[in-house]
């Protein structure tokens, strides 16, 4: 059995300098390098999430951008907003919170 094997043109493929030259230079480039494959898809993966992280961004600062053009129209945009937000009252009101649980 074993000699059969080792006379299949499988093994002599295999077995050929060649053949183990571009094996080792294919694992090579796929898992050894700095600029492996695998390092590739790790950045690839990696930038996709900062592109996602940038939208965001984008999108938290134009509506920080709208709520700071309301502030800026006057005071009373100014009084609501921190009525709203900070429950604030004049002296002369009561504040009633009403939480819904869900």
């Amino acid at each position: 059995m074993k000699k059969e094997f080792l006379q299949s043109g499988f093994f002599k493929f295999i077995s050929n300098k060649y053949v183990i030259a571009i094996l080792l230079f294919a694992l090579w480039i796929i898992f050894g390098d700095e600029n492996s494959i695998v390092s590739h898809i790790q950045s690839k993966k990696q930038l996709n999430e900062l592109k996602q992280q940038k939208e965001y961004y984008q999108e938290r600062i134009a509506s920080d951008k709208q709520k700071l053009q309301d502030l800026n129209r006057g005071n009373e945009e100014l009084e609501k907003f921190a009525r709203e937000q900070y429950h604030m009252s004049k002296p002369d009101e009561d504040v009633f919170v009403i939480v819904e649980e869900e």
